[in-house]
């Protein structure tokens, strides 16, 4: 899969005066990792919001600053709660051959025959803890309803099919989805 990427800016422009590139359509960001301090940079808001709606929060991306190159996680967005739009972003550079702990988001698929016939499906978990190499992330886990064919049947994070390079760090008998 390739990997996505966006181009960022070094930015002196820092605290309320970050409203200013705001309006201008920028979005205040931080990049910064475990052999590099804070630095403050800025993204098109349009750019950012097409990276992070197929992106999200667990797949690697590559942040360009002028010639240089990072692989970072959106490590944290903060949004206006009544506009619901992106205020501030945090780029977290990953270190490639270290391992990461991070929230993978469950993707819910197919359709449930115990909920066609009157069942009503109760979503227990919407994430899940693992930990793999930055390479081996998931973008989500795939949950298929179909599964269940009986009103009291659940699924628990066990079920979930996944790769041998990705490590599950929540408790495997823990429910996910239960009709």
């Amino acid at each position: 899969m390739l990997m996505q990427s966006i181009v960022a800016e070094k930015r002196d422009i820092l605290g309320k005066k970050t409203n200013i590139l705001r309006k201008q359509g920028f979005l205040p960001a931080v990049l910064y990792g475990k052999q590099k301090k804070a630095e403050p940079l800025s993204v098109r808001e349009i750019d950012f919001l097409k990276l992070w709606k197929s992106a999200g929060e667990s797949s690697i991306i590559e942040v360009k600053v002028g010639e240089e190159k990072y692989n970072a996680l959106v490590q944290d967005v903060a949004t206006d709660p009544l506009k619901d739009r992106p205020l501030h972003v945090d780029f977290y550079i990953v270190e490639m051959d270290k391992p990461i702990k991070i929230n993978v988001p469950l993707e819910f698929i197919g359709e449930s025959e115990a909920v066609k016939s009157g069942g009503i499906l109760v979503k227990v978990l919407h994430e899940i803890k693992i930990e793999a190499l930055p390479k081996n992330l998931p973008h989500s886990l795939s949950i298929d309803l179909s599964q269940l064919k009986n009103i009291g049947e659940s699924l628990t994070i066990k079920d979930l099919k996944i790769s041998q390079d990705v490590r599950i760090l929540d408790n495997v008998g823990e429910t996910i989805v239960l009709i």
